[in-house]
């Protein structure tokens, strides 16, 4: 299964502040608020949502093919993805911007307030899919993470006008865009990934209903945090899928894409939604326990050990006759 992941590709630059976001805000006040945060350190990560999701499924021993903008300054990070079995092929690199930033604080509680500087990743509303296309012989599925505005509007309708499944991954971008823009990401989308949080705004912008919703996606994913995820389908009961256990909780950025990135592998071996979203637990589980989205290693004889633990013999069977983890 040929998936693009079109979206962000950043590096990100990760502080965590030893307080509580909340003890500093003042009820009162929140209309004018200033505050600065003395961190305790600085972490500078690979990152970016397309990048990070496809470095996940490489990981998995998939070779998704990645699409984005980046600067001149891409060249290792570049390697280090195609070493990782993802293809840049169709990565464009400007000539003016520098690649992407995240810079992001964590505090105590996991809480976060980032900001994104979006630099080459601007241009990549110039990209066509229809050559990416040409170029593998077809595209089986497009997921469109957060990106430029314009370019995750733009590869939306192409993959309509071309007839080419899509998932719609709006998340870190809701609350930029208009209410008619989500509304046209979303419409007509194969599957559709937020978290909790993320399915409650997208319902209040959009104006439409959970059920409204599911009239106009295949399946709807929901992260859950700690609870886990679950996945609907119109006229179909719920799946509930139980977290994956972690075994320390370091820092959440990059969980949701490695969510995505373990869901997207299930996808491509043709398994069943809940054995997908399983797969994305387990994956999400060894970003939580590593600062970075990028920093954790999937090693086959572990990763299997921990999906057995997990879902039990019978669902690692099945998985276990896909996955290629990148290392032993």
């Amino acid at each position: 299964m040929r998936i693009a992941v079109t979206g962000s590709i950043a590096t990100d630059h990760l502080m965590t502040f030893p307080g509580s976001f909340g003890e500093q805000l003042i009820a009162e006040q929140l209309d004018r608020v200033s505050l600065s945060f003395l961190v305790d350190d600085l972490q500078i990560r690979r990152g970016g949502c397309a990048a990070n999701i496809a470095f996940g499924m490489g990981c998995l021993g998939l070779s998704p093919i990645l699409v984005g903008a980046v600067g001149n300054d891409f060249a290792d990070y570049r390697s280090w993805l195609e070493r990782h079995g993802v293809d840049c092929a169709s990565v464009h690199t400007s000539d003016v911007h520098h690649t992407a930033r995240f810079l992001c604080t964590t505090d105590e509680h996991h809480n976060q307030i980032a900001s994104f500087y979006t630099g080459a990743m601007a241009e990549a509303r110039q990209i066509e899919l229809g050559p990416i296309a040409d170029r593998v012989g077809a595209l089986d599925l497009v997921l469109i993470s957060p990106n430029d505005p314009d370019a995750m509007l733009r590869h939306t309708d192409e993959c309509r006008q071309r007839g080419i499944p899509f998932a719609a991954d709006p998340s870190q971008q809701l609350a930029r865009m208009g209410d008619e823009q989500i509304r046209l990401l979303i419409d007509g989308a194969a599957y559709l990934f937020s978290n909790d949080y993320e399915k409650g705004l997208i319902e209040q912008k959009t104006g439409w209903s959970d059920e409204e919703v599911l009239d106009r996606v295949g399946v709807r994913v929901t992260t859950l945090g700690p609870k886990g995820s679950r996945i609907d389908r119109k006229g179909e009961p719920s799946i509930h899928v139980t977290p994956s256990p972690e075994l320390g909780k370091v820092d959440p950025t990059g969980v949701g894409d490695a969510f995505r990135a373990g869901f997207l592998a299930g996808l491509g071996w043709d398994l069943s939604l809940e054995r997908c979203a399983q797969i994305g637990n387990l994956t999400a589980t060894h970003v939580l326990e590593r600062v970075g989205g990028q920093e954790y290693e999937l090693g086959q004889k572990v990763f299997l050990e921990r999906f057995t633990a997990a879902y039990g013999k019978d669902a690692a069977a099945e998985v276990s006759e896909h996955v290629r983890c990148h290392y032993a």
